[in-house]
């Protein structure tokens, strides 16, 4: 029987299953997702209690406008969570050839097939000559490939000129956001961005597309009314106007992404790709040193298509450090020392 579920990170039950004897608390390192949320804030009792109001999810929608950088807040159109409207876009098309350029994030190509397109998984944005749609993910995951803008704009024009569509995927752009298509955004292009990985707050369901008003019409009427909750609303609003802790946050990130990348160059030999939340490596090793971790109750993302490779997400405190540090020293017959105190943004 071929295995056709699609593994994702973040599900300690199946560590738990692996690795029955390995201690707990478990270091979750499978996800690349900020380790360190955004600070919650109070919420109202009415957020619970009282159906959304449309000017407060409007006001969700300027608030991220201002933070991704669109010049028209009707461009933005809140959903909960990213996964919603990757599974949306392929039934607002008839029937189309799809092309996604990859290895990447499984569920694009998982979500056009089920709604019955022809797609082709490509390695080269050169050979979706003939698609109709193009999924591109940039920064990629897990690899971090990052497509440039002009290349990007280029892919655009020629799709929008035989009617088809660009979806750029701008997940872990907030950190990396050097090439987005968000400022300018060209005709017949889609962009997705992610709240929950910047803010470390996935379980508060809350994305965004990007698109020309045709289109973020479509997509408004296709999630309906009440989409979004008024506690992800809430919490929506407040962090993305926090600019100062998203600056803090990245920086903080991007150091953090730094220190992981020496312990992996340390321990295997050989440097990483990614994103500043998430490093990814390819190894001959790699098979010993998920198993390694595991057992030490560190887990880590493998991937059923490549048995080389491994993402790993970054330690969220000083004892998650420690004991990943400790586990890469004895996976590489080396006496570790103590690391040094780590500084936290701590800002509100």
């Amino acid at each position: 029987m071929v295995e056709t579920r699609i593994l994702h990170g973040g599900n300690l039950g199946e560590a738990q299953r692996l690795f029955p004897d390995a201690p707990e608390p478990w270091v979750d390192l499978s996800t690349g997702i900020n380790p360190i949320a955004y600070p919650l804030p109070a919420l109202p009792a009415s957020s619970f209690e009282r159906l959304p109001s449309p000017d407060a999810h409007a006001d969700l929608e300027a608030a991220a406008a201002e933070a991704y950088g669109a010049t028209d807040t009707a461009a933005l159109v809140a959903a909960p969570g990213t996964q919603i409207l990757i599974s949306l876009l392929p039934h607002l098309r008839s029937r189309s050839k799809v092309a996604v350029l990859g290895p990447t994030y499984a569920e694009h190509a998982h979500a056009w097939r089920g709604a019955g397109h022809e797609v082709e998984e490509i390695v080269s944005p050169d050979d979706g000559q003939e698609a109709d749609v193009l999924v591109v993910v940039n920064p990629n995951n897990p690899d971090g490939r990052v497509l440039p803008r002009r290349t990007l704009v280029d892919l655009a024009a020629r799709l929008h000129r035989r009617g088809g569509w660009l979806v750029v995927d701008e997940a872990f752009a907030d950190f990396d956001s050097g090439e987005t298509l968000v400022p300018s955004l060209p005709d017949g292009t889609i962009v997705l961005r992610s709240f929950g990985k910047t803010y470390g707050l996935a379980g508060v369901r809350l994305g965004f597309a990007v698109a020309q008003p045709a289109m973020a019409g479509l997509l408004r009427e296709a999630l309906g009314p009440w989409a979004v909750t008024g506690p992800a609303i809430e919490v929506g609003r407040l962090a993305l106007r926090d600019n100062r802790w998203r600056l803090a946050a990245a920086a903080t990130r991007a150091r953090d992404a730094g220190r992981l990348d020496t312990l992996l160059r340390e321990a295997l030999g050989t440097a990483s790709l990614g994103t500043t939340l998430y490093r990814m490596v390819e190894s001959p090793a790699a098979a010993s040193l998920f198993t390694h971790l595991g057992e030490r109750g560190i887990w880590i993302r493998r991937f059923r298509d490549n048995p080389n490779r491994l993402r790993f997400g970054l330690p969220g405190s000083d004892e998650d450090w420690l004991r990943l540090e400790a586990a890469f020293a004895s996976f590489a017959g080396r006496s570790t020392s103590a690391a040094p105190p780590r500084r936290e943004e701590g800002l509100a």
